[in-house]
């Protein structure tokens, strides 16, 4: 099955808010009502076997806010598609596809704890990277660069981290790359 062929039985099953093609890449954005339904069409009846990736995007100042964003690849055919929805602040809840993807599984806990958006009916949807109780999501664009205090100091840091420098900030110069890159600099370096 071409990428063509499979587009176009999606479209025909699926009512299909955008499509967008880009440097060989195909995009088709769905409802929140279709997305789940979708996913197990393009995993059933074409051969989308594996979920390369799933992440979200935050639009801040649009409406619906969110995206989120499923990679999608069969390994028989060796082509690509990606689908999308988008997601209201409002109702910031999304069906889970870790029945169908395991992988599905780890990437939904990542969204959630770095944007906040929950997958309804996940197994265990619980913070894979904050601790448990934090009550912010790092990944959002209204969330200072620079951190927010914490009030668990036995946990985390209680001041937010400073980014003027430090081992992991890359150093303005015009040196070449590996002269400004934070692996490249030791502690004593700095």
């Amino acid at each position: 099955m071409s990428l063509e062929e499979a587009v176009t039985k999606l479209t025909d099953q699926f009512q299909i808010v955008r499509r967008t093609d880009f440097r060989g890449e195909t995009t088709l954005e769905l409802a929140l009502a279709q997305i789940e339904q979708a996913c197990l069409f393009a995993k059933e009846k074409l051969g989308f076997n594996f979920l390369t990736d799933l992440s979200s995007v935050d639009n801040f100042g649009d409406e619906p806010r969110f995206e989120v964003v499923y990679e999608l690849y069969s390994l028989d055919a060796n082509i690509h598609l990606r689908l999308k929805t988008r997601v209201s602040e409002d109702h910031l809840e999304v069906p889970t596809v870790a029945p169908l993807w395991a992988t599905a599984n780890w990437h939904e806990r990542e969204i959630y704890d770095m944007m906040g958006i929950r997958f309804s009916g996940h197994p265990d949807l619980r913070r894979i990277l904050m601790w448990e109780g934090y009550p912010y999501y790092p990944l959002r664009k209204d969330f200072p660069l620079e951190g927010k205090p914490s009030e668990m100091p036995d946990v985390a840091f209680s001041q937010p981290a400073p980014l003027a420098g430090g081992p992991f900030v890359t150093l303005p110069s015009p040196g070449h790359i590996e002269d400004r890159e934070p692996r490249a600099r030791h502690a004593e370096d700095l």
